[in-house]
């Protein structure tokens, strides 16, 4: 390593050099070694011939989008380092199929061999390091090489390199408010470098993309809480509990990627407590304030007590199951949106009406998906590549919203918005929870249970599915601080009759992916992967996707404007984008493939066939299960119960399959050694 850290400080170094061809490459690299002093000019053609001669006969391409051509020459006295970043990726026939951008030149005298394998070595350490890579990529000079290189050694030190309870940030301390104490200062060094990293074009695509698909999930189960409320709790209300609460916790939480939002889950909950003051001739509003402030007691209290350390017994295969349970959900509701424009046609729609949604949701499906993808495109420029990827959905809603302007003749469902700011049936913004009787007032402790396990699940779930050792996160984690600011904010909206929220899985996930810089891996027979190298991690999207969010209030019959078939199509859009990276998808789709086909993943190479079958057919039974009793009416409270119940199950499987196949198929990440990826 001190080898490379003295070339990258003595400026043995080219930052974004322009060249079409290696041949070109080694040409004038080796002309900035002579021109530097590191190289004789008398020897300099015959040291780019000894290099481009190595390359025709022997590709230096490793693959991480690194080569490293090497050479020995009798003139050269001791051994020389000169690293090289192009301005743009050149095939140069890796293993891994990424394109190479990073060349290290290794140059000695001929008994060097072993000094050259030692820096291979070295740098082969390196380039696997996703986050190196990245920070490499991004670097202005010389300075910024070497503190890329002092952050790595930072990291992989044995004695700082933290135990992976730690990495999680569910250690136990046994102290009051122990895991809160560690959860801020654990992050406290970064709230500055949270909102600077978020000057970055890549946060605005990822915040216009984001602010629509808040939006409408905000408008729809908005409408829906109002009829399921009698209009006490509506669109309105949803709207100014997202701004509200969104702002805060992208200012005051732990992981500002997670986003918060209504659930189908809470929805039921509300829907079920509204049908009991009912029944019970209970004031509604009085009631869920204080069946809300006693939540929100109960979840600052776990909070301060560390229960967020029982998420270490949830693994992979929980946060599997209840990530496919959410992405279905989002899939179910577009497609079951753009089922019921085709009943009733000649009655009560037209042809046209109907016509038009389907290929307008499904134009957005596929523009947003296309661009998406673009960044792994061979057309056009790398930063037009990584614009159109990263502003995908943003255009598609508006590429979509144009067509419908256009084809105005023909009479849409819009946007179902409130003509003016206000409570949705006019009530005062305040609750007053005195209005409920005496004995309902504790008596609303025993529905806040349900709902504090049901929240408290959800937020956790949700921040162990993002904080993910597959998204490289690396700023820390902060369970119990996120738990206690959305309890503070729950008992907050229960005073002023607004829905309660919590981490939205779908949308979280969606924030990271928008995030993300990937790499594209293609494997033998052309299959490729995308693989998360780094994410830009920030509080500024948050606030500003919220921060726009309440704007919309100001605006409200722009709204009216934008079709909620361009809606369903996000809609699908991120159902389907949150399932990528999902393994139990990935398993599930082996029972139709043949089996001599089947990708080398570490679980395959390590588990025989008919037992990932069993394991993916008991998380099968689960989410159909879950799906059961979330649809229910009857027994739709108990839900945060079933997912409890998901732990167990996990225990139990460990009695049915051996504890190898277990550790593979449930690892908590791809293992080290991992050489193959799944096709994307």
């Amino acid at each position: 390593m001190k080898l490379l850290k003295d070339a990258f400080s003595q400026g043995q170094v080219i930052l974004d050099l322009e060249a079409t061809d290696i041949e070109s490459v080694i040409k004038k690299t080796v002309q900035k070694m002579v021109a530097d002093g590191f190289l004789s000019q008398e020897i300099e053609d015959q040291v780019a011939s000894v290099f481009i001669e190595r390359e025709k006969n022997a590709p230096t391409a490793i693959g991480h989008a690194v080569a490293i051509p090497h050479a020995y020459h009798e003139g050269i006295e001791k051994q020389l380092v000169f690293f090289v970043r192009l301005a743009r990726p050149m095939n140069m026939g890796a293993p891994d199929g990424i394109a190479t951008r990073y060349l290290f030149f290794l140059l000695g005298p001929p008994g060097a061999a072993g000094q050259h394998l030692d820096t291979l070595a070295s740098v082969a350490r390196l380039v696997s390091n996703d986050e190196f890579r990245f920070e490499v990529g991004k670097a202005r000079n010389s300075a910024g090489l070497v503190s890329a290189l002092d952050h790595f050694i930072e990291r992989t030190s044995p004695e700082k390199k933290p135990t992976k309870s730690e990495s999680e940030g569910l250690n136990y301390t046994g102290k009051l408010a122990g895991g809160l104490v560690e959860d801020i200062k654990r992050r406290k060094p970064h709230y500055v470098q949270d909102f600077l990293d978020g000057l970055h074009p890549k946060c605005l695509g990822s915040t216009l993309f984001l602010f629509f698909a808040c939006l409408a999930p905000a408008v729809t189960f908005g409408g829906v809480m109002a009829v399921a409320t009698d209009y006490q709790i509506g669109a309105v209300e949803m709207i100014v509990a997202s701004a509200f609460c969104g702002v805060v916790f992208a200012l005051l939480s732990g992981q500002p990627l997670i986003i918060l939002g209504g659930t189908g889950p809470l929805l039921v909950f509300t829907a079920i407590l509204y049908k009991l003051c009912g029944d019970m001739e209970l004031p509604f509003l009085p009631v869920y304030s204080w069946v809300g402030m006693w939540a929100a007691l109960f979840l600052i209290i776990l909070s301060v007590t560390d229960a967020g350390c029982l998420m270490k017994y949830f693994t992979r295969f929980t946060d599997e199951i209840f990530s496919a349970l959410i992405s279905i959900i989002f899939i179910y509701q577009a497609v079951k949106s753009l089922i019921h424009i085709f009943e009733d046609l000649d009655e009560t729609r037209h042809h046209d009406v109907a016509l038009l949604t389907l290929l307008l949701a499904l134009g957005t499906f596929y523009i947003a998906t296309s661009l998406s993808q673009f960044r792994k495109s061979s057309y056009l420029r790398p930063k037009i590549r990584e614009f159109l990827a990263d502003f995908g959905p943003a255009i598609a809603l508006a590429a979509m919203t144009g067509v419908a302007m256009w084809l105005h003749e023909v009479d849409l469902n819009v946007l179902e918005a409130p003509d003016e700011f206000g409570t949705t049936n006019g009530r005062s913004w305040l609750v007053n929870p005195m209005d409920a009787p005496m004995w309902a007032r504790f008596a609303a402790a025993v529905p806040a249970m349900l709902v504090t396990v049901l929240v408290f699940l959800d937020q956790n779930i949700t921040a162990r599915i993002i904080n993910s050792p597959d998204h490289k996160l690396h700023k820390g984690e902060a369970y119990h601080l996120d738990l206690c600011v959305v309890g503070v904010l729950m008992g907050i909206c229960s005073m002023f009759g607004l829905p309660w929220l919590v981490a939205a899985t779908v949308r979280s996930l969606n924030h990271v992916r928008s995030l993300a810089t990937v790499e594209e891996v293609t494997l033998a027979g052309g299959h490729s992967h995308e693989r998360i190298i780094h994410v830009r991690e920030n509080r500024v999207t948050g606030f500003s996707i919220h921060l726009l969010l309440g704007c919309s209030l100001l605006l409200l019959p722009l709204l009216k404007e934008i079709p909620m078939a361009v809606l369903y199509g996000l809609f699908l859009f991120m159902g389907v984008v949150s399932m990528s990276g999902n393994q139990f998808f990935e398993r599930l789709s082996l029972w139709l493939k043949d089996p001599a086909l089947y990708p080398a993943t570490h679980y395959i190479r390590r588990v025989p066939r008919w037992t990932i079958h069993c394991f993916t057919l008991l998380q099968l039974a689960c989410l159909a299960i879950l799906w059961i009793v979330k649809s229910s009416s009857s027994i739709g409270i108990l839900f945060p119960v079933f997912i409890a119940l998901l732990v167990p199950v996990r225990m139990l499987a460990s009695r049915i399959f051996s504890e190898e196949h277990l550790e593979a198929l449930d690892a908590e990440e791809e293992p080290k050694d991992e050489k193959s990826h799944w096709t994307g």
